[in-house]
């Protein structure tokens, strides 16, 4: 009876407390809209190669070299290497150790003690006494494997597993990220060059009127204070030119740091912004972010690793039963160490061993398991909150950028013939040199406010594309 009582003392101080350890995802998660604002198609261009979505030649030929070359891009498959190493590691944990052991050692025992005693007594051959100093030489195959009764070692394994898996999708986020960076940075460029252009047929112009306002300066038509007005605005527009130079230039720079390369010229189309605006791309539905957004993927396959690691904190708190067994050689003198049977020593132990004096460390363990679990819950709904903010900001902002771009350009219209029409009324005396001024200065805005909106327009197209997780197929 008192084995009995014995036997289920020891099974409760086991078992006490496992049944409380509550899996925290037990809650309820929230839902992802159905639509994207009342959309339903289900096509999606996040599917649809970066090469075909960009569709620019020179573009494609830079996206190409970045892919290749770029440092976060291979930083991020080394660190995929390194996942992988961790999951084999988690592999071979299950596996049983086997290896060789061979040892050679001195031994003394006290002459007051049990083994010393007994040594002087014995005889280790015939006529031999057991020497008091006594080597031992010993060759053995020794074997040792953790039996996973529970699962600790194979949710590990799992756990690897899918931090493996969120590593690569990691690695598909820095590509999306690096085709949208590198997109961005050539609009940019092509926008700068643009730019540059009005800059330049503007200072052209300019300088032209203020070639006329000195010749009526010089027939008594003008003053001085207009000329020095019409030579300030050209030397503004000349600093404005140089400023431009020096964005393009940190900009080439930009790119050629995405690709990976020391500083060169960046081929690209200064009519990239002209082409025809591209329609509305097919966005899909929400619930597609689950599976083309690689953030998302990312934190999933996190998500499952914790449950794993929650699975296998639970599992520590009951036996352990390991293995462990050898088979070898043995012997005082060398030429006897392989004298066999004499010689064959082998050894077979099982070990059950479970926690009692440490189990409060074991639940804090757990309770940081489970505290890390439902972090990785938060980081996946944000996740998911944020990829539908991203589109629908996105795709909100492309229909009203492509609104503001055609009126821009009929205010460019207006205002490229407002400048003609100050220049014939001032030559008719109908209007100040200050309207002229004015009405160079409004067109020259409102030009490069043209080609502002045009390059806002191409980045919201590429933002949203990276939104709905393209870029990395």
């Amino acid at each position: 009876m008192a084995r009995i009582l014995s036997a289920t003392l020891l099974a409760a101080l086991l078992f006490t407390g496992c049944a409380t350890l509550d899996d925290p995802l037990k809650k309820p998660r929230e839902g992802l809209p159905t639509t994207y604002a009342g959309t339903t198609d289900s096509a999606n261009v996040a599917t649809m190669d970066w090469r075909t979505y960009f569709g620019d030649p020179l573009l494609v030929q830079l996206l190409d070299s970045a892919i290749t070359h770029n440092f976060d891009l291979r930083m991020a498959l080394q660190r995929m290497e390194v996942a992988r190493a961790s999951t084999r590691a988690a592999r071979g944990a299950q596996l049983p150790v086997v290896g060789v052991n061979a040892t050679a050692a001195q031994r003394r025992f006290g002459l007051y003690t049990m083994d010393g005693a007994g040594n002087i007594s014995t005889e280790i051959l015939p006529g031999q006494i057991v020497p008091i100093d006594l080597p031992d030489y010993y060759m053995a195959l020794q074997a040792s494997w953790e039996v996973d009764i529970w699962g600790r070692l194979r949710n590990q394994r799992k756990a690897a597993m899918a931090r493996y898996m969120a590593s690569q999708e990691a690695q598909h986020l820095v590509q999306t990220n690096l085709v949208a960076d590198v997109a961005l940075a050539y609009y940019e460029l092509v926008a700068l060059d643009n730019e540059l252009l009005i800059i330049r047929e503007t200072a052209t112009k300019q300088r032209e009127a203020l070639d006329v306002i000195q010749q009526q300066k010089e027939a008594g038509r003008a003053n001085e204070l207009a000329v020095q007005q019409f030579e300030a605005q050209l030397l503004g527009t000349q600093a404005l030119e140089k400023e431009l130079l020096q964005r393009v230039y940190e900009n080439e720079n930009l790119v050629n740091f995405l690709l990976g390369r020391y500083p060169r010229p960046i081929e690209r189309d200064i009519n990239a912004l002209r082409k025809p605006d591209p329609t509305d791309p097919a966005i899909g539905l929400p619930a597609q972010l689950l599976s083309n957004r690689p953030d998302v993927r990312a934190s999933e396959y996190e998500l499952l690793a914790t449950r794993f690691d929650l699975k296998a904190a639970r599992a520590a708190f009951y036996p352990n039963l390991n293995l462990m067994a050898g088979y070898g050689y043995q012997a005082f003198r060398t030429d006897l160490l392989f004298d066999s049977p004499s010689s064959i020593t082998y050894q077979l132990i099982g070990n059950l061993a479970a926690p009692l004096l440490n189990r409060s460390a074991l639940k804090a363990q757990f309770k940081a398991a489970s505290a890390q679990q439902l972090e990785a819950m938060y980081t996946y709904q944000q996740n998911i909150l944020r990829g539908y903010l991203e589109v629908v900001n996105e795709l909100s902002d492309l229909r009203n950028l492509r609104e503001a771009l055609g009126l821009k350009q009929q205010q460019s219209e207006v205002l490229q013939r407002s400048v003609s029409t100050s220049r014939e009324l001032y030559r008719s005396a109908k209007a100040s040199y200050i309207e002229v001024l004015l009405s160079q200065q409004n067109a020259l805005n409102a030009n490069l406010e043209v080609v502002d909106l045009a390059k806002r327009q191409r980045f919201a197209a590429v933002d949203l594309y990276k939104a709905l997780g393209g870029g990395w197929r």
